[in-house]
């Protein structure tokens, strides 16, 4: 059936609504109508009724309307909602993308002026002297003695002929075997692709054929990104024997560049948090809790130096949260820069992949193999990422987030109700202990942060005080939602949303079904409010080139919406007096990790300024060697 959508727009013209009704709201209505009237053959949809224009105006957050207005409306919607069945039957899969666009840029206006192109260039960076280390390591005598070394001393290692592929792989193939039983962070072995992959590289190099610093250097996949003739599950439930005919972009590059994919390693279902359809990821220092998420394996293995690195992917804190639960260095570059072709869509205008590793130079390594058009993701732009380790990073422009380094404000904690029940009481009791304990943890790993800023001072940076612009961040965040609600649409219809593991209120079940009644107009209202927060911290990047900030939730959503790069490091462990952690890990904080486990620290940058960034982040690391330290496992 064809839709007068514009007679039904005039209408609502006509009856002055500036605001039209989620249709999802008023299909919902009419399905449980539906489902309560007797079924001798399938029936059609019942009518949309007054009545139920009253309750979706409720629920959306407009009307009242008149009695006449709604009477104009009833065609119109009931014509409109006969459209959802038809685009239903397309049976949209995840990889097809909506036909819009997002590209993080600003708009050239007074207050941002410069960089409204992404700087780019035909000149590729070449490999083959050893120039990405600035010392010689010496090789071991025994091969696991490596398994925490960087991907610049395993790549100079192999290069000199002094260690060979395949004794690196089968060493990390081991330890994978060896710790997944206590971590959990494997989906999928991909042992006999890696050992054949090895035997090439090592061939390849003995023939004088070296293709660059990640040439024979074993790595892991997060298990969203396809990989021909392996399951792609996921993580999720129902999704176990998923798989795809082609390998995605950045498998493709990687195998290009040499290195040997040994693992599709776990992620939370359909990427969120760290317990997927096998389990719960864990923390390398310290297993009782999860690893985050929700790129839970990716982190914990390179943790837990059973890869030399990993591919992650972050929408709203995949890279950031697990890297700062397990002590490893994220990179999430700026939105665009890597092709997310062949990876599992969550939200096209937010999911991004990047490298985790041990330290800012490895992920310098990793970007520049993957980064770049494909000519498949439309939001891919061609962008230098011009990976320098002799970048003179003094001469850039530092500030730090003031407010985010202030001490935490004491909590608002309950006070008892009037007639409160013995059980309202204890609710409310430890609702305060829950308050308490974390304002405290906040306080305690203050003090790392503080260090940070006094440590930079130390190197000769010239802190200049920024703040954030002041906008409804959060009122954004249901952007994410509604598109995940989109990729996944088929789960909710079908019912088959019931097979994922995690089914709390806060869980992908219970989202998907809240994104449906997220008016259109209001999603393209957050996207107009996205476009001011893009010019607003675009601009303070016109005052300073690097951020320094905790990595806390307010900069996660502000950058992640605005599609700014981010670089996530190790900043030290808790000492023995740090507060204990909860009796339960919720998965909803990231510091709760107690005596012993790693802080965090955040630096970010302007758009497609993900090498300088690295640079700087590479200063720090060794001024400080934190990102050297790892857990003891045995």
């Amino acid at each position: 059936m064809s839709l007068d959508r514009r007679s039904f727009l005039t209408a609502c013209t006509r009856a002055g609504i500036a605001s039209p009704l989620l249709p999802g709201i008023l299909y919902t209505l009419a399905a449980q109508a539906q489902e309560a009237a007797p079924a001798a053959k399938p029936p059609e949809a019942p009518k949309i009724t007054p009545e139920m224009l009253d309750q979706a105006a409720a629920l959306a957050g407009v009307g009242p309307f008149t009695a006449e207005q709604k009477k104009m409306m009833l065609g119109g919607l009931n014509d409109q909602r006969s459209s959802y069945d038809a685009i239903r039957a397309l049976k949209l899969p995840n990889s097809v993308a909506p036909a819009f666009v997002f590209h993080p840029l600003p708009a050239a206006n007074e207050s941002v002026t410069g960089g409204m192109t992404p700087p780019c260039s035909e000149k590729k960076e070449e490999y083959g002297d050893g120039h990405w280390i600035a010392a010689e390591p010496t090789a071991p005598a025994h091969i696991e003695d490596l398994a925490f070394a960087t991907v610049g001393e395993l790549g100079w290692l192999i290069l000199n002929r002094k260690i060979t592929s395949t004794a690196l792989t089968q060493m990390y193939l081991a330890r994978l075997k060896r710790y997944d039983p206590k971590l959990h962070f494997v989906i999928t072995l991909t042992e006999e692709r890696a050992l054949a992959q090895a035997k090439a590289a090592d061939a390849e190099i003995a023939a004088g054929k070296y293709r660059g610093p990640l040439h024979g250097i074993p790595w892991g996949a997060k298990d969203l990104l396809a990989v021909k003739g392996y399951p792609t599950t996921w993580g999720a439930g129902g999704f176990e024997q998923q798989s795809f005919e082609e390998d995605a972009t950045v498998v493709q590059r990687l195998d290009a560049a040499g290195a040997i994919l040994v693992a599709k390693f776990s992620l939370g279902a359909l990427a969120m948090g760290d317990k997927w359809f096998g389990g719960r990821t864990r923390n390398p220092w310290n297993p009782s809790q999860g690893s985050s998420g929700s790129s839970a394996g990716s982190a914990s293995a390179v943790a837990a130096g059973c890869v030399a690195f990993a591919i992650g992917s972050e929408t709203l804190g995949s890279i950031s949260s697990p890297s700062t639960r397990c002590g490893t260095t994220g990179l999430r570059p700026t939105f665009g820069l890597v092709p997310r072709t062949g990876a599992m869509a969550l939200s096209w205008t937010m999911d991004k992949l990047g490298p985790i590793a041990r330290s800012a130079s490895d992920c310098a390594l990793v970007l520049s193999a993957i980064h770049g058009p494909d000519g498949h993701d439309l939001s891919a732009v061609s962008a230098d990422f011009r990976w320098n380790p002799g970048f003179e990073w003094k001469k850039l422009r530092v500030g730090y987030l003031k407010s985010e380094f202030d001490p935490p404000a004491q909590p608002t904690l309950s006070e008892p109700a009037p007639h409160e029940t013995a059980e309202d009481e204890k609710k409310r009791e430890e609702r305060n202990a829950d308050l308490l304990a974390a304002h405290a943890r906040r306080a305690y790993d203050r003090r790392y942060d503080l260090a940070a800023l006094d440590k930079l001072r130390a190197m000769g940076v010239n802190l200049i005080p920024v703040e954030l612009p002041s906008l409804p961040w959060s009122a954004m965040s249901p952007l994410l939602t509604a598109e995940a609600a989109a990729a996944f649409d088929d789960l909710t219809l079908s019912g088959r949303d019931r097979l994922l593991t995690e089914q709390g209120v806060e869980d992908w079940p219970n989202d998907f079904r809240i994104a449906r009644f997220y008016p259109a107009v209001e999603y393209i209202q957050a996207n107009r409010a996205r476009s001011l927060a893009v010019q607003q911290v675009s601009a303070l990047f016109q005052r300073v080139d690097i951020i320094v900030t905790p990595s806390t939730d307010t900069q996660l959503v502000a950058t992640n919406l605005t599609g700014h790069p981010a670089l996530i490091l190790p900043n030290g462990l808790r000492g023995a007096d740090a507060p204990q952690p909860p009796a339960i890990d919720d998965g909803n904080h990231d510091d709760i990790g107690g005596p012993g486990t790693p802080v965090s620290l955040t630096f970010l940058a302007g758009h497609y300024q993900d090498a300088p960034l690295a640079a700087f982040a590479s200063a720090y690391q060794q001024a400080t060697a934190f990102h050297t330290l790892h857990p003891k496992l045995d």
